[in-house]
């Protein structure tokens, strides 16, 4: 085992000699270059022609199966939002109090099984741990076609935020873990995008299921959870067999020579999974400023992804003459916007190398819409408001990337990922109780462009930290690079240079 060891680190060397070796060469000869400038502080790097078609046998074995967890687990949550339009008032006779409650429900169990999700992470198999999560909550959306009271939907509700909960934390675990610390801008911004797409493609199957009528005497709104339900369930099943959930997984059926590349990644992302939950990383991280701007910024921008996630059919109906299938139309604009503002963020971060200031500009984005919301009294362009506010997932999107980028040590890395998701989950926790005064609300209006602007300036601050410790860390290099194996954390890590 121990020549082993010395033969695998001896080819990792000679891979890293190779790299410095070609560092100026380019696309032409073979080799791929990615000039990652950041303000002069991160390093290029070269790929080679073995690497890409790694990378690319890494995308196309997880990422559609990503792809499609993101898009059915945002089509499930907000399945409640299109059940407004389908006879949920009717048929279970609850209020619009009620129904306000049924939205924040769902995110306070989220935010229930958070601390939970954290310590299952790192004892179970990435893959198979989010398996079994699935189909619970593919379980929990059929019972929700059986309830008949709000007592019932509260409690389904609840258990489906419960089991979603560990989605989000452990998508963002996979990317850590599977993509270089330069990559994963763009791979961020796929998962991300999925969330808009996920709107899309609610909203069509919704928009197919409001002219069904009531089939079989099953409602409307209840056809929307079974269809879904069902879905799910399966995608649990081959994610638990079939997701590749660590760069060394037989899944991915690796060469030798790839064997020797995925060393070098592991090093370059600083990701080494392991058992041991090491409780003074959580500790240091609960002291760092970044975490906690990290984590402001997305309650300031995900107040309004709650609000208008579960009001969004009736908010669309209220701006005019619309009918129920017409207002499910109406929303799924608000998915492509989310999902172009999500490509518009990683394009521009990747270009720019500048994740910080990308994610300022999302975010004003986002307060343009929100002002037009709060200060139009209706029509066409109050609608262009509501899409441009979509620009605000975009900018959460480069907060997890942040996250990916700039923190090191395996439980740091899920503490920070599932401190962003409880921020989160409060944000869209809020955001449904805040929606009062129809049609205009203009109260809750007016808060989420302070919770835009409240995420601007964490933007500015947290770039403004990153520079200043990057700038001290260039001044007095280590003399020694550390390797990723030892589990470092960025602090311990003096070699560790922030991406802004």
């Amino acid at each position: 085992m121990l020549f082993d060891r010395k033969k695998n680190d001896e080819k990792t060397d000679a891979i890293h000699t190779e790299v410095k070796n070609g560092s100026n060469s380019d696309t032409a000869s073979g080799i791929s270059v990615d000039n990652e400038k950041g303000d002069g502080f991160q390093k290029p790097f070269v790929k080679s022609e073995a690497e890409e078609r790694l990378v690319r046998k890494i995308t196309y074995t997880i990422m559609p199966l990503v792809c499609w967890i993101i898009i059915v687990q945002f089509a499930d949550k907000a399945a409640l939002s299109v059940s407004a339009v389908l006879g949920i008032y009717e048929d279970t006779k609850i209020s619009g109090s009620q129904f306000s409650w049924l939205g924040s429900l769902f995110f306070l169990g989220h935010l229930a099984f958070q601390p939970i999700n954290s310590y299952l992470l790192q004892r179970f198999p990435i893959g198979r741990y989010l398996g079994v999560c699935i189909v619970l909550w593919g379980a929990v959306m059929l019972f929700t076609a059986m309830c008949h009271t709000f007592q019932q939907l509260a409690a389904v509700r609840f258990l489906l935020g419960l089991f979603e909960a560990a989605c989000i934390p452990t998508i963002y675990l996979l990317v850590n873990t599977m993509y270089r610390r330069s990559e994963q801008t763009t791979y961020f911004g796929v998962v991300t995008m999925c969330f808009g797409l996920g709107s899309v493609v609610g909203n069509l199957v919704a928009f197919g299921i409001s002219h069904m009528g009531t089939r079989l005497n099953i409602e409307m709104w209840r056809w929307n959870h079974i269809i879904f339900g069902a879905f799910t369930v399966f995608l649990g099943i081959m994610s638990f067999f079939f997701l590749a959930d660590n760069q060394r997984s037989k899944l991915l059926r690796l060469t030798e020579e790839e064997k020797v590349i995925v060393e070098d990644r592991i090093q370059d992302n600083a990701v080494v999974r392991n058992m041991e939950i090491k409780k003074y990383q959580i500790w240091e991280a609960l002291k760092e400023p970044r975490l906690w701007l990290m984590c402001i910024a997305a309650i300031g921008l995900q107040i309004q992804n709650g609000g208008l996630l579960v009001f969004s059919a009736q908010f669309i109906k209220g701006l005019g003459s619309f009918s129920s299938g017409e207002s499910i139309l109406l929303k799924m604009p608000g998915g492509v916007a989310s999902t172009v503002g999500t490509i518009l963020a990683t394009f521009i971060a990747r270009r720019t190398n500048q994740v910080c200031l990308t994610g300022t500009l999302m975010a004003g984005i986002s307060l343009i819409g929100c002002i037009v919301l709060a200060a139009i009294p209706g029509g066409a362009v109050k609608l262009l408001g509501y899409y441009l506010s979509w620009a605000s997932t975009g900018g959460y999107g480069l907060l997890a990337t942040c996250i990916g980028n700039n923190v090191s040590g395996y439980t740091k890395k899920i503490f920070y990922n599932s401190m962003l998701v409880v921020f989160y989950t409060l944000g869209n926790f809020i955001g449904p109780l805040v929606m009062l005064e129809p049609p205009r609300y203009i109260g809750a209006m007016i808060g989420f462009c302070a919770g835009n602007g409240v995420a601007i300036i964490c933007f500015i601050i947290l770039r403004s930290l990153m520079i200043r410790e990057n700038k001290r860390r260039m001044a007095n290099p280590p003399e020694e690079e550390v390797d990723a194996r030892e589990d470092l954390t960025d602090k311990e890590n003096k070699s560790f240079i922030f991406r802004l």
